[in-house]
Parts: structure tokens; sequence; C-alpha cells
């Protein structure tokens, strides 16, 4: 499976200023390949870098960043292309919609640039790397990460490495590729319900509560919106050092949250079952206070944590239809919407079951998963 480890570059004010002068050469060229791609119709990698190649040497840059510009440029329309295939640009004939389409692809002067081995080089027991820039080869740039990351670098990092540059710190994104644990047989499914009041909820009753999380992003909402209305420049400048920050905050609460349920489900030999929630803000109809709320909830992002770090230790995660499984009783299989009274409670009017709402449906996922699983082998089996 595919890693990538980030680390920290330290280069001097000379080197920096290479780097700087590196990226805006390298998405100066993606701009004018974007162009010709866009007016000729070419946008292939082979029969684009047959276009531009030439006129990417003429602008400086050397073979390898040359290739890797009109790749960057090529998957660029492929994103496009896909994109504008499942509507996330709105329908045919909406505005959005035609600006993208009429328009190149365009990079920032500062958009990350890939180098592969021909024009990067790791020398990581020294923690250092060099890089080739629009001034020539740099020399040896200093780095740091985590034991961990260095150790992984050390033994599988493969293919290309990203530069950077974001918040005035410079970066390498270095992808590795991690062999995969061997899945084992489950002795049972830890079930996990996803929600916004509680960000997640196992089927043994453990609750993460998003109470913290929802009050950093209305704060930092709020926030926002009164720098926006404010438009002075110290007013922009915030805003420019609050980007990201809210972002980032939510990912480290995702990566403890999933972190946490494959231990669990290590430990005790159990798989992990999840709702399948793709495409749960085009079905949801909602007020808007709620739409807002709903669109910032990063559960996609938790699910492919934990997915992929269950994915590392070997632990089997299938995903469930999550229809009823918030009205349906966990012990008798009543579904009844009466069975919810409130957010937080769940009384079944058949037998009488009562049990947190997110833990009831967090069971009933569990038992799902087992379904799911033996349905899924025993269809394996037979074939």
């Amino acid at each position: 499976m595919k890693m990538v480890v980030q680390v920290k570059l330290l280069p001097d004010t000379a080197t920096q200023a290479a780097l700087r002068e590196t990226l805006a050469l390298c998405n100066q060229a993606a701009n004018h390949t974007s162009r010709r791609a866009f007016t000729t119709g070419v946008n292939g990698k082979t029969s684009l870098q047959r276009l531009v190649y030439g006129e990417l040497k003429a602008m400086g840059l050397s073979a390898q960043p040359a290739i890797h510009v009109v790749r960057k440029v090529a998957g660029a329309y492929v994103t496009l292309k896909a994109n504008v295939k499942a509507g996330n640009y709105g329908p045919e004939g909406a505005k959005r919609r035609a600006k993208v389409e009429s328009n190149p692809v365009r990079f920032r002067k500062d958009a990350a640039q890939p180098f592969d081995d021909r024009c990067l080089s790791w020398q990581v027991d020294a923690k250092t790397v060099s890089i080739w820039t629009a001034r020539g080869r740099s020399g040896r740039i200093p780095f740091v990460c985590s034991p961990a990351q260095l150790e992984m670098l050390r033994a599988h990092r493969r293919g290309e490495s990203d530069l950077v540059f974001r918040g005035g710190t410079w970066y390498l994104y270095a992808t590795c590729e991690v062999p995969e644990a061997e899945t084992f047989e489950p002795e049972g499914f830890l079930g996990v319900d996803l929600g916004i009041a509680n960000i997640a909820t196992t089927s043994d009753g453990d609750r993460r509560v998003g109470r913290q999380l929802n009050q950093v992003r209305h704060r930092n909402r709020r926030l926002r919106s009164r720098l926006q209305k404010k438009g002075t420049k110290s007013a922009k400048r915030l805003l420019r050092k609050l980007s990201g920050r809210e972002a980032r905050f939510a990912s480290d609460t995702n990566h403890r949250i999933a972190k946490s349920i494959v231990t669990e489900a290590e430990r005790t030999c159990r798989g992990i079952a999840l709702e399948d929630l793709g495409g749960i803000r085009e079905r949801v109809r909602l007020r808007k206070p709620q739409r807002v709320t709903l669109h910032s909830w990063a559960f996609h992002q938790l699910g492919t944590f934990i997915a992929y770090k269950a994915q590392r230790c070997g632990v089997p995660v299938v995903y469930v239809d999550p229809a009823y499984t918030s009205q349906g009783c966990s012990s008798c299989g009543h579904i009844d919407k009466r069975n919810r009274p409130d957010q937080a409670t769940f009384a079944c009017t058949s037998c009488g079951f009562a049990e947190h709402a997110d833990v009831n449906a967090a069971r009933n996922i569990a038992a799902r998963g087992v379904t799911g699983w033996a349905v899924s082998h025993a269809a394996d089996d037979a074939a």
C-alpha cells in the first residue's frame, strides 16, 4: 500500500531563494503547457510531451522536471474531466461548469512540484536531501522528521517526492510502498457509527464526543465572517494565518480516533464495520445551519483513516448499508421512527430495550458487518 511521509526541510537563505525560483519556473511552465493543451485539445501525457517538450526546455527546465511538468498538467486535466463527469461543478449549462470548461487549468506560482530520483536524491542516514533547482543542483538540505518516519523512508521509500511550500515552510512529501499485513479471520466485528454530536461511537459503547471539534469550527466560522466583512490588510493577513488551522485540528482528531478504533479491533481480533456514507450530502435535506455543519464534517476523512490504518494491521474492514441503523432495535430488530424520540435516546417500542442511540446504531452496524462478511466469503468459496 502507498503511504506519504512528510518531512520538513531546513534550507538556508540562498537555497530558499533557489527553491522559490524553481517552483515559480515549474508552474510557469505548467501554465504554458496547460494553455497549449487547452487550445490544441491535446492533453494525453505522451502526445502533450511531444508537443511542448522543446518549449519547456527552452524555458530553462531540465529533462526530468520538464517531463514531470507535462505529467502534472495531464493529470490535472484527467481530474478535471472526472469532476465534470461526476457533476462536482454542477449540471450541464451551470455557470460554474461553463467557467471551468471554458478556461485552461491554472497553477499557482508556488504549487507543489513532483521530482523523481533523477532530480532528487535522499541521504536518509544523514537526514539531508539534494534537489534540482533552477540554479542547478542544490547542496545537501537538512530535513527533520520523527524516528518512525525516518525508518519508513529508509525501508520503504519508492517513487516520486513532492516539493511543497506551505505557510512559509518547505516540505517534501515522499511516497512509500509499505507491504500490507495479511488480513486475519475476524472473531466478530466492531461497529462504528459516525455522527456529528458524537464523531465516532463503537458497538462497545465508546463514544468520541464532537463538541470540542464543533466549537472550534463554529468559532472559526464566525471569525472568518467578521474578518472577511472587515476586509482590511490586517484582517486579510490574519485570514491567511488562520487558513488550514481548522483542517489540521480536525485531521489530528480523526487520526487519534482512528488509531484507537483500529488498535481495539486488532487487540480483540475483530474486524471493523463502517457505514457506506457515499453521497450522503446529496441525499440528506437539511436547513441551512445544519447543512453547514454536515458539509464541514470530515466523516469521509475519518473513514479513510480507519481503513488505511486497518489495512496496515491486517484488520478486515467491511462497509454496510446505513439504512435504518438509527431506528432499528439492536436487540429485537424492530424498526420504527418512534424508537428514537431524540438525538441521544433509543427506546424500542416493541421490546422495551433502551440504550444510547449511537451505541444502538453501532451495534446494528456490527451485526450487519458479520452478515456482510459471511455472505462475501460464502460467495468467494462458491466461486
